[in-house]
């Protein structure tokens, strides 16, 4: 059985995925120059064009459209696990995409030019930081159960999951703190790329591979 490459997405959908990075953009431009909880729904709906109907068909909360990656990152994680290597465990395979993601400076990263200034908007609005710690929640859950569905050998899955996500967040926030102090994006990036891979080795050694 041949493995067939992926539809192409219809044009339809891709005036979808266009209108919807649309908003996100002029919302974000929006909330960095003066402030998530400045700025209403109607604000961003008129800037981007659309209706406020329209705005909140592709983001039912406020807070998604700026914390708009939250769906990218459960699937990009969750994918991570449920598609590693044949013998590649969890852990590596998360780790392996964290340093990947590092490298691309992918905003899931952590790591970027402008990610200081948009952890600033993020910490100075109770709401967004309180719709973070559900897009972790999120995360934590939907990686516990793709460790539960394709490594049933694994230990915990939900303590697994749980130690992941928080490892990855506790590495993340410390070179937020170095972006935001004014650190080069570069010695940022080093020093993230060093203890990511510390944390996930030592969660590693935490939960070794069954005995065979």
């Amino acid at each position: 059985m041949t493995n067939r490459p992926p539809a192409e997405p219809s044009l339809r959908e891709r005036k979808k995925r266009e209108t919807r990075q649309r908003i996100s953009d002029v919302a974000s431009g929006l909330f960095q120059r003066r402030g998530f909880d400045q700025v209403t729904v109607a604000e961003v709906a008129r800037a981007a064009d659309v209706s406020t109907m329209t705005v909140f068909n592709y983001f039912p909360r406020k807070e998604d459209l700026f914390l708009d990656r939250i769906p990218e990152a459960v699937e990009t994680f969750t994918a991570a696990v449920r598609g590693r290597a044949p013998g590649e465990r969890p852990l590596a395979a998360l780790l392996r995409l964290g340093l990947d993601l590092l490298e691309r400076r992918h905003p899931l990263s952590g790591v970027g030019e402008n990610f200081g200034h948009f952890c600033q908007v993020v910490l100075d609005s109770p709401a967004l930081r309180a719709r973070g710690r559900e897009g972790l929640e999120e995360l934590e859950a939907a990686l516990a159960g793709a460790l539960a569905a394709t490594a049933p050998e694994e230990p915990d899955p939900r303590l697994t999951a749980a130690l992941a996500v928080a490892a990855y967040r506790t590495v993340c926030a410390a070179s937020v703190r170095r972006l935001m102090a004014g650190e080069p994006v570069d010695d940022v990036a080093e020093g993230h790329r060093l203890r990511l891979t510390a944390a996930f080795e030592a969660l590693d050694r935490a939960f070794p591979p069954p005995a065979p």
